[in-house]
């Protein structure tokens, strides 16, 4: 009277889990962490940070096993606003390094963060009244 079903139900769990691939927690950190020092070596890059962004795409070739593209456009965007972003992205790049304990990334994305802290700094500071010659 009724016909069989012939397809497995969703409502099945599934027996078998190699249907598809895992990744460990190790690996999808590397993966992240890779991802976000793209971000960032795009930024430096644009803001033409040469040896900065060289030792960036250091750390993205060994993460990812391959040299990483090097970002040849540019942007509209102001030197404030690429200091900007390149702080956020060194942020988070430092987060994802602490979290897998990858102290040589971590130490670079701090000192990239520094540098743009520097940069913003220098750029947003008031001018220095300037001094007639010979007043007091």
């Amino acid at each position: 009277m009724y016909e069989p079903i012939r397809t497995k139900s969703v409502h099945t769990p599934a027996d078998r889990t190699t249907d598809f691939p895992h990744r460990s927690r190790e690996e999808e950190l590397d993966i992240q962490l890779a991802g976000h020092l793209a971000a960032l070596l795009a930024v430096t890059d644009e803001l033409g940070l040469g040896a900065a962004g060289d030792r960036i795409a250091e750390q993205v070739a060994r993460l990812r096993g391959a040299p990483p593209a090097r970002h040849a456009g540019r942007t509209d965007a102001s030197a404030l606003t690429l200091h900007r972003r390149a702080h956020a992205h060194a942020g988070r790049a430092l987060v994802v390094a602490a979290s897998r304990a990858d102290t040589v990334v971590a130490i670079l994305a701090a000192e990239r963060m520094d540098a743009h802290t520097a940069a913003l700094a220098a750029a947003t500071a008031p001018a220095a009244p300037s001094r007639l010659v010979g007043a007091r």
